[in-house]
Protein backbone atom coordinates (compact mmCIF):
# COMPACT_ATOMS: atom_id res chain seq x y z
CA UNK A 1 0.00 0.00 0.00
CA UNK A 2 1.09 3.55 -0.63
CA UNK A 3 1.71 5.83 2.33
CA UNK A 4 -0.12 9.12 1.97
CA UNK A 5 0.71 10.93 5.20
CA UNK A 6 3.55 11.57 7.60
CA UNK A 7 4.83 8.06 8.12
CA UNK A 8 8.19 6.66 7.14
CA UNK A 9 8.50 3.21 5.61
CA UNK A 10 8.91 0.64 8.35
CA UNK A 11 8.70 3.03 11.29
CA UNK A 12 6.45 5.55 12.96
CA UNK A 13 6.66 9.22 12.17
CA UNK A 14 7.15 10.63 15.62
CA UNK A 15 7.42 14.14 16.93
CA UNK A 16 9.05 15.07 20.20
CA UNK A 17 10.79 18.01 21.82
CA UNK A 18 14.32 16.89 20.90
CA UNK A 19 13.39 16.50 17.21
CA UNK A 20 11.77 19.84 16.38
CA UNK A 21 13.89 22.94 16.22
CA UNK A 22 12.19 26.01 17.62
CA UNK A 23 9.79 24.20 19.96
CA UNK A 24 9.82 25.48 23.53
CA UNK A 25 7.60 24.99 26.54
CA UNK A 26 5.45 27.76 25.05
CA UNK A 27 4.63 25.54 22.06
CA UNK A 28 4.06 26.72 18.49
CA UNK A 29 1.02 27.71 16.46
CA UNK A 30 1.31 25.10 13.72
CA UNK A 31 -1.89 25.76 11.82
CA UNK A 32 -3.51 29.17 12.28
CA UNK A 33 -6.99 29.42 10.77
CA UNK A 34 -8.59 32.38 9.08
CA UNK A 35 -11.45 33.42 11.35
CA UNK A 36 -13.37 35.09 8.55
CA UNK A 37 -13.34 32.25 6.05
CA UNK A 38 -13.05 29.02 7.98
CA UNK A 39 -16.22 27.24 9.14
CA UNK A 40 -14.26 26.36 12.29
CA UNK A 41 -13.47 29.93 13.17
CA UNK A 42 -15.84 32.73 14.21
CA UNK A 43 -19.00 31.57 15.97
CA UNK A 44 -17.95 27.94 15.87
CA UNK A 45 -14.88 28.56 17.97
CA UNK A 46 -16.43 30.57 20.79
CA UNK A 47 -17.23 29.28 24.26
CA UNK A 48 -20.90 28.79 25.04
CA UNK A 49 -22.78 29.34 28.26
CA UNK A 50 -24.33 25.89 28.16
CA UNK A 51 -21.25 23.93 28.96
CA UNK A 52 -19.29 24.38 25.82
CA UNK A 53 -16.49 25.79 23.83
CA UNK A 54 -13.78 24.45 26.09
CA UNK A 55 -10.43 25.04 24.47
CA UNK A 56 -8.50 27.46 22.35
CA UNK A 57 -10.39 29.65 19.86
CA UNK A 58 -9.50 29.19 16.20
CA UNK A 59 -8.11 25.66 16.60
CA UNK A 60 -9.74 22.90 14.62
CA UNK A 61 -10.89 20.93 17.67
CA UNK A 62 -10.19 22.80 20.88
CA UNK A 63 -12.54 25.65 20.08
CA UNK A 64 -15.45 23.60 18.79
CA UNK A 65 -18.89 24.67 19.91
CA UNK A 66 -20.56 22.35 22.41
CA UNK A 67 -24.09 22.82 23.65
CA UNK A 68 -27.13 20.91 24.87
CA UNK A 69 -29.41 23.22 22.87
CA UNK A 70 -30.26 22.30 19.31
CA UNK A 71 -30.85 25.93 18.33
CA UNK A 72 -27.19 26.74 19.06
CA UNK A 73 -26.16 24.64 16.04
CA UNK A 74 -26.87 26.11 12.63
CA UNK A 75 -28.79 24.00 10.10
CA UNK A 76 -26.46 21.78 8.12
CA UNK A 77 -25.71 22.44 4.46
CA UNK A 78 -23.04 19.79 3.84
CA UNK A 79 -20.36 22.44 3.33
CA UNK A 80 -19.26 22.32 6.96
CA UNK A 81 -15.85 20.74 7.52
CA UNK A 82 -17.35 18.14 9.85
CA UNK A 83 -20.03 17.16 7.37
CA UNK A 84 -18.43 17.56 3.96
CA UNK A 85 -18.05 13.80 3.47
CA UNK A 86 -21.50 12.87 4.82
CA UNK A 87 -24.40 12.54 2.33
CA UNK A 88 -27.03 14.47 4.28
CA UNK A 89 -29.82 13.26 1.98
CA UNK A 90 -29.20 9.75 3.32
CA UNK A 91 -29.22 10.80 6.99
CA UNK A 92 -32.92 10.05 7.46
CA UNK A 93 -33.71 13.57 8.65
CA UNK A 94 -31.71 13.13 11.87
CA UNK A 95 -30.12 16.55 11.29
CA UNK A 96 -33.37 18.46 10.84
CA UNK A 97 -36.42 16.56 12.13
CA UNK A 98 -37.36 15.77 15.72
CA UNK A 99 -36.80 12.02 16.27
CA UNK A 100 -40.16 10.77 17.55
CA UNK A 101 -39.83 7.05 16.84
CA UNK A 102 -39.24 4.23 19.28
CA UNK A 103 -35.61 3.81 20.30
CA UNK A 104 -33.95 0.42 19.84
CA UNK A 105 -34.86 -1.94 22.66
CA UNK A 106 -32.13 -2.72 25.18
CA UNK A 107 -31.57 -6.25 26.46
CA UNK A 108 -28.78 -7.05 28.89
CA UNK A 109 -26.47 -9.88 29.81
CA UNK A 110 -24.72 -8.82 33.01
CA UNK A 111 -21.94 -10.47 34.94
CA UNK A 112 -21.19 -10.00 38.62
CA UNK A 113 -20.33 -6.42 39.51
CA UNK A 114 -22.51 -4.79 36.82
CA UNK A 115 -25.90 -3.14 37.27
CA UNK A 116 -28.23 -1.45 34.79
CA UNK A 117 -30.95 1.16 35.31
CA UNK A 118 -33.40 3.11 33.19
CA UNK A 119 -33.45 6.73 34.35
CA UNK A 120 -34.96 10.04 33.31
CA UNK A 121 -32.89 12.60 31.47
CA UNK A 122 -32.60 14.76 34.59
CA UNK A 123 -30.50 12.09 36.33
CA UNK A 124 -27.23 13.73 37.52
CA UNK A 125 -25.15 11.16 35.61
CA UNK A 126 -26.52 12.47 32.31
CA UNK A 127 -24.00 14.96 30.96
CA UNK A 128 -21.21 13.79 33.26
CA UNK A 129 -18.96 12.64 30.42
CA UNK A 130 -20.12 14.42 27.29
CA UNK A 131 -21.77 17.45 25.74
CA UNK A 132 -23.17 17.45 22.20
CA UNK A 133 -20.65 18.66 19.62
CA UNK A 134 -22.88 18.74 16.57
CA UNK A 135 -26.47 19.27 15.51
CA UNK A 136 -27.37 15.59 15.18
CA UNK A 137 -26.05 14.76 18.65
CA UNK A 138 -27.92 17.72 20.19
CA UNK A 139 -31.08 16.67 18.37
CA UNK A 140 -30.87 13.22 19.90
CA UNK A 141 -30.00 14.57 23.35
CA UNK A 142 -33.10 16.78 23.41
CA UNK A 143 -35.42 14.14 21.95
CA UNK A 144 -34.46 11.33 24.34
CA UNK A 145 -36.95 10.85 27.18
CA UNK A 146 -34.92 8.33 29.18
CA UNK A 147 -31.45 6.83 29.38
CA UNK A 148 -29.92 3.46 30.13
CA UNK A 149 -27.16 3.62 32.77
CA UNK A 150 -24.73 0.71 33.12
CA UNK A 151 -22.45 0.77 36.17
CA UNK A 152 -19.40 -1.31 37.00
CA UNK A 153 -19.03 -1.28 40.78
CA UNK A 154 -15.98 0.08 42.56
CA UNK A 155 -13.10 -2.40 42.85
CA UNK A 156 -15.02 -5.03 40.86
CA UNK A 157 -12.80 -7.40 38.86
CA UNK A 158 -13.30 -8.99 35.44
CA UNK A 159 -16.81 -7.62 34.96
CA UNK A 160 -18.51 -8.60 31.69
CA UNK A 161 -21.64 -6.92 30.35
CA UNK A 162 -23.42 -6.95 27.00
CA UNK A 163 -26.06 -4.48 25.92
CA UNK A 164 -27.92 -5.59 22.78
CA UNK A 165 -29.72 -2.74 21.04
CA UNK A 166 -32.33 -4.05 18.61
CA UNK A 167 -33.82 -1.61 16.13
CA UNK A 168 -37.55 -1.04 16.48
CA UNK A 169 -38.21 0.22 12.95
CA UNK A 170 -37.28 2.93 10.48
CA UNK A 171 -38.97 5.91 12.12
CA UNK A 172 -36.26 8.31 13.32
CA UNK A 173 -35.50 7.80 17.02
CA UNK A 174 -33.14 8.98 19.77
CA UNK A 175 -31.20 6.89 22.27
CA UNK A 176 -29.01 7.71 25.27
CA UNK A 177 -26.63 5.39 27.12
CA UNK A 178 -24.27 6.03 30.03
CA UNK A 179 -21.50 3.64 31.07
CA UNK A 180 -19.84 4.31 34.43
CA UNK A 181 -16.71 2.46 35.55
CA UNK A 182 -16.40 3.20 39.26
CA UNK A 183 -12.90 3.71 40.78
CA UNK A 184 -10.52 0.74 40.42
CA UNK A 185 -13.06 -1.42 38.59
CA UNK A 186 -11.98 -3.75 35.77
CA UNK A 187 -14.36 -4.78 33.03
CA UNK A 188 -15.49 -5.13 29.44
CA UNK A 189 -18.74 -3.84 27.96
CA UNK A 190 -20.10 -4.86 24.54
CA UNK A 191 -22.72 -2.63 22.89
CA UNK A 192 -24.22 -4.66 20.04
CA UNK A 193 -26.40 -2.86 17.47
CA UNK A 194 -28.69 -5.15 15.44
CA UNK A 195 -31.95 -5.03 13.50
CA UNK A 196 -33.29 -2.07 11.50
CA UNK A 197 -33.25 1.48 12.85
CA UNK A 198 -32.86 5.15 12.07
CA UNK A 199 -31.30 6.48 15.26
CA UNK A 200 -29.24 9.31 16.68
CA UNK A 201 -27.40 7.95 19.69
CA UNK A 202 -25.41 9.52 22.52
CA UNK A 203 -23.15 7.26 24.58
CA UNK A 204 -21.33 8.72 27.60
CA UNK A 205 -18.49 6.75 29.13
CA UNK A 206 -17.20 7.81 32.56
CA UNK A 207 -13.95 6.01 33.41
CA UNK A 208 -13.17 6.97 36.98
CA UNK A 209 -9.86 7.03 38.85
CA UNK A 210 -7.84 3.87 38.55
CA UNK A 211 -10.48 2.02 36.52
CA UNK A 212 -9.66 -0.20 33.53
CA UNK A 213 -12.52 -0.34 31.02
CA UNK A 214 -12.91 -1.79 27.53
CA UNK A 215 -15.96 -0.80 25.47
CA UNK A 216 -16.71 -2.61 22.20
CA UNK A 217 -19.31 -1.01 19.91
CA UNK A 218 -20.51 -3.37 17.18
CA UNK A 219 -22.60 -1.99 14.29
CA UNK A 220 -24.21 -5.11 12.80
CA UNK A 221 -27.35 -3.39 11.51
CA UNK A 222 -29.55 -4.57 8.67
CA UNK A 223 -28.87 -2.98 5.30
CA UNK A 224 -31.61 -0.33 5.61
CA UNK A 225 -30.38 1.22 8.88
CA UNK A 226 -29.09 4.74 9.51
CA UNK A 227 -27.00 5.29 12.63
CA UNK A 228 -25.34 8.46 13.96
CA UNK A 229 -23.55 7.88 17.26
CA UNK A 230 -21.57 10.22 19.51
CA UNK A 231 -19.49 8.11 21.93
CA UNK A 232 -17.68 10.37 24.39
CA UNK A 233 -15.38 9.14 27.14
CA UNK A 234 -13.91 10.98 30.12
CA UNK A 235 -10.79 9.24 31.43
CA UNK A 236 -9.74 10.08 34.99
CA UNK A 237 -6.39 9.94 36.78
CA UNK A 238 -4.46 6.69 36.30
CA UNK A 239 -7.41 5.11 34.46
CA UNK A 240 -7.12 2.97 31.35
CA UNK A 241 -9.68 3.01 28.57
CA UNK A 242 -9.88 0.86 25.45
CA UNK A 243 -12.52 1.64 22.84
CA UNK A 244 -13.06 -0.75 19.92
CA UNK A 245 -15.40 -0.03 17.03
CA UNK A 246 -16.53 -2.75 14.60
CA UNK A 247 -18.76 -1.58 11.73
CA UNK A 248 -20.19 -3.88 9.07
CA UNK A 249 -23.92 -3.22 8.80
CA UNK A 250 -26.17 -0.33 7.88
CA UNK A 251 -26.76 1.87 4.88
CA UNK A 252 -25.15 4.91 6.52
CA UNK A 253 -23.21 4.76 9.79
CA UNK A 254 -21.45 7.80 11.26
CA UNK A 255 -19.62 7.40 14.58
CA UNK A 256 -17.78 10.15 16.44
CA UNK A 257 -15.84 8.56 19.35
CA UNK A 258 -13.77 10.76 21.65
CA UNK A 259 -11.51 10.35 24.67
CA UNK A 260 -10.77 13.28 26.96
CA UNK A 261 -8.20 13.00 29.71
CA UNK A 262 -9.38 14.37 33.05
CA UNK A 263 -6.35 13.36 35.17
CA UNK A 264 -2.67 12.61 34.93
CA UNK A 265 -1.21 9.23 34.10
CA UNK A 266 -4.23 8.00 32.13
CA UNK A 267 -4.16 5.88 28.98
CA UNK A 268 -6.54 5.56 26.04
CA UNK A 269 -6.47 3.05 23.18
CA UNK A 270 -8.93 3.48 20.32
CA UNK A 271 -9.18 0.74 17.72
CA UNK A 272 -11.55 0.31 14.82
CA UNK A 273 -12.47 -2.14 12.09
CA UNK A 274 -14.88 -1.48 9.22
CA UNK A 275 -15.84 -3.35 6.04
CA UNK A 276 -17.88 -1.44 3.44
CA UNK A 277 -19.83 -3.11 0.64
CA UNK A 278 -21.39 -1.58 -2.48
CA UNK A 279 -23.35 1.56 -1.68
CA UNK A 280 -22.51 1.65 2.01
CA UNK A 281 -21.27 4.85 3.69
CA UNK A 282 -19.27 4.13 6.86
CA UNK A 283 -17.78 7.17 8.57
CA UNK A 284 -15.66 7.35 11.73
CA UNK A 285 -14.44 10.66 13.19
CA UNK A 286 -12.54 10.48 16.44
CA UNK A 287 -10.93 12.91 18.83
CA UNK A 288 -8.31 12.44 21.55
CA UNK A 289 -7.94 15.44 23.86
CA UNK A 290 -4.67 15.48 25.79
CA UNK A 291 -5.55 18.09 28.39
CA UNK A 292 -3.51 16.57 31.25
CA UNK A 293 0.21 15.80 31.72
CA UNK A 294 1.78 12.38 31.26
CA UNK A 295 -1.06 10.66 29.43
CA UNK A 296 -0.76 8.12 26.61
CA UNK A 297 -2.96 7.44 23.60
CA UNK A 298 -2.79 4.99 20.72
CA UNK A 299 -5.22 4.95 17.78
CA UNK A 300 -5.42 2.36 15.01
CA UNK A 301 -8.35 1.95 12.60
CA UNK A 302 -8.38 -0.51 9.69
CA UNK A 303 -10.89 -0.74 6.89
CA UNK A 304 -11.66 -2.81 3.81
CA UNK A 305 -13.86 -1.74 0.90
CA UNK A 306 -15.45 -3.58 -1.99
CA UNK A 307 -18.13 -2.86 -4.55
CA UNK A 308 -19.40 0.13 -6.50
CA UNK A 309 -19.82 3.29 -4.44
CA UNK A 310 -18.60 1.71 -1.22
CA UNK A 311 -17.37 4.74 0.73
CA UNK A 312 -15.49 4.98 4.02
CA UNK A 313 -14.38 8.10 5.86
CA UNK A 314 -11.91 8.22 8.70
CA UNK A 315 -10.90 11.49 10.36
CA UNK A 316 -8.63 11.36 13.41
CA UNK A 317 -7.99 14.46 15.51
CA UNK A 318 -5.42 14.44 18.31
CA UNK A 319 -4.94 17.61 20.34
CA UNK A 320 -1.99 18.00 22.72
CA UNK A 321 -2.65 21.07 24.82
CA UNK A 322 -0.02 23.33 26.32
CA UNK A 323 -0.47 21.82 29.78
CA UNK A 324 -0.12 18.23 28.50
CA UNK A 325 3.61 17.83 29.07
CA UNK A 326 4.97 14.30 28.86
CA UNK A 327 2.32 13.17 26.35
CA UNK A 328 2.94 10.10 24.21
CA UNK A 329 0.50 9.76 21.31
CA UNK A 330 0.20 8.05 17.95
CA UNK A 331 -2.66 7.55 15.46
CA UNK A 332 -2.90 5.58 12.23
CA UNK A 333 -5.50 4.56 9.67
CA UNK A 334 -5.04 1.75 7.12
CA UNK A 335 -7.41 1.05 4.24
CA UNK A 336 -7.46 -1.88 1.84
CA UNK A 337 -9.41 -1.28 -1.39
CA UNK A 338 -10.51 -4.62 -2.82
CA UNK A 339 -12.36 -3.61 -6.01
CA UNK A 340 -12.79 -0.76 -8.45
CA UNK A 341 -15.50 1.79 -7.67
CA UNK A 342 -14.78 2.04 -3.93
CA UNK A 343 -13.48 5.17 -2.21
CA UNK A 344 -11.67 5.68 1.10
CA UNK A 345 -11.12 9.14 2.57
CA UNK A 346 -8.55 9.29 5.37
CA UNK A 347 -7.56 12.47 7.22
CA UNK A 348 -5.23 12.27 10.26
CA UNK A 349 -4.83 15.55 12.14
CA UNK A 350 -2.39 16.38 14.93
CA UNK A 351 -2.30 19.63 16.90
CA UNK A 352 0.59 20.25 19.29
CA UNK A 353 0.69 23.21 21.67
CA UNK A 354 3.79 22.19 23.63
CA UNK A 355 7.11 20.72 22.65
CA UNK A 356 7.67 19.06 26.02
CA UNK A 357 6.27 15.67 25.03
CA UNK A 358 7.55 12.13 24.79
CA UNK A 359 6.38 11.76 21.21
CA UNK A 360 3.49 12.13 18.78
CA UNK A 361 2.80 11.09 15.25
CA UNK A 362 0.22 10.09 12.70
CA UNK A 363 -0.02 8.05 9.52
CA UNK A 364 -2.48 7.02 6.84
CA UNK A 365 -2.28 4.40 4.09
CA UNK A 366 -4.77 3.47 1.39
CA UNK A 367 -4.09 0.97 -1.34
CA UNK A 368 -4.71 -2.39 -2.97
CA UNK A 369 -3.23 -5.79 -2.21
CA UNK A 370 0.47 -6.04 -1.63
CA UNK A 371 1.74 -7.91 -4.69
CA UNK A 372 4.66 -9.32 -2.72
CA UNK A 373 2.33 -10.90 -0.18
CA UNK A 374 0.26 -12.47 -2.94
CA UNK A 375 3.35 -13.72 -4.75
CA UNK A 376 4.71 -15.26 -1.55
CA UNK A 377 1.51 -17.20 -0.90
CA UNK A 378 0.95 -18.24 -4.51
CA UNK A 379 4.54 -19.45 -4.82
CA UNK A 380 3.68 -21.94 -2.10
CA UNK A 381 0.82 -23.49 -4.01
CA UNK A 382 -2.06 -21.30 -2.79
CA UNK A 383 -4.42 -20.15 -5.53
CA UNK A 384 -4.86 -16.41 -6.05
CA UNK A 385 -8.43 -16.20 -4.69
CA UNK A 386 -7.51 -17.98 -1.47
CA UNK A 387 -4.32 -15.93 -1.16
CA UNK A 388 -6.28 -12.69 -1.42
CA UNK A 389 -8.67 -13.82 1.31
CA UNK A 390 -5.76 -14.75 3.57
CA UNK A 391 -4.25 -11.29 3.12
CA UNK A 392 -7.55 -9.59 4.03
CA UNK A 393 -8.09 -11.83 7.05
CA UNK A 394 -4.61 -11.12 8.35
CA UNK A 395 -5.05 -7.39 7.74
CA UNK A 396 -8.27 -7.15 9.77
CA UNK A 397 -7.47 -9.75 12.42
CA UNK A 398 -5.05 -7.36 14.14
CA UNK A 399 -8.09 -5.41 15.35
CA UNK A 400 -10.39 -8.39 16.01
CA UNK A 401 -7.89 -10.06 18.33
CA UNK A 402 -7.77 -6.95 20.55
CA UNK A 403 -11.37 -7.54 21.67
CA UNK A 404 -10.55 -10.40 24.02
CA UNK A 405 -13.98 -12.07 23.85
CA UNK A 406 -13.65 -15.40 22.05
CA UNK A 407 -17.27 -15.79 20.99
CA UNK A 408 -17.41 -12.24 19.62
CA UNK A 409 -14.09 -12.66 17.82
CA UNK A 410 -15.38 -15.87 16.20
CA UNK A 411 -18.57 -14.10 15.11
CA UNK A 412 -16.60 -11.23 13.56
CA UNK A 413 -14.22 -13.57 11.76
CA UNK A 414 -17.26 -15.36 10.33
CA UNK A 415 -18.63 -12.00 9.21
CA UNK A 416 -15.38 -11.20 7.40
CA UNK A 417 -15.58 -14.58 5.65
CA UNK A 418 -19.15 -13.83 4.57
CA UNK A 419 -18.15 -10.40 3.25
CA UNK A 420 -15.32 -11.88 1.21
CA UNK A 421 -17.52 -14.68 -0.11
CA UNK A 422 -19.93 -12.09 -1.50
CA UNK A 423 -17.40 -11.10 -4.18
CA UNK A 424 -14.60 -12.69 -6.15
CA UNK A 425 -11.98 -11.48 -3.63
Amino acid sequence: MTDTATAFSGEKARIGAPAIAGFTEEGENLSPLNEDSSPLGGDASQAHSHGGGAGVPDSSRAGRLTSYRLEDFKPLTGREEDWRFTPLKRLGGLHKNVPTGTAPTVTTDLGDGATVETVSMDDPRIGSAGIPEDRVSANGWNAATEATVLTLGANAENVRATLTLTGAGLEAAAQHLVVVAEPNSRGLVVIDHVGSAVVTENIEIDVREGADLTVVSVQAWEDDSIHASSQQAKVAKDAQFKHIVVTFGGDLVRLTPSARFAGTGAKAEMFGLYFADAGQHLEHRLFVDHAQPRCTSNVLYKGALQGKDAHTVWVGDVLIRKEAEGTDSYEANRNLVLTDGARADSVPNLEIETGLIEGAGHASTTGRFDDEHLFYLMSRGIDEKTARRLVVRGFLNEIIQKIGVEELQTRLNDTVEAELAATEN
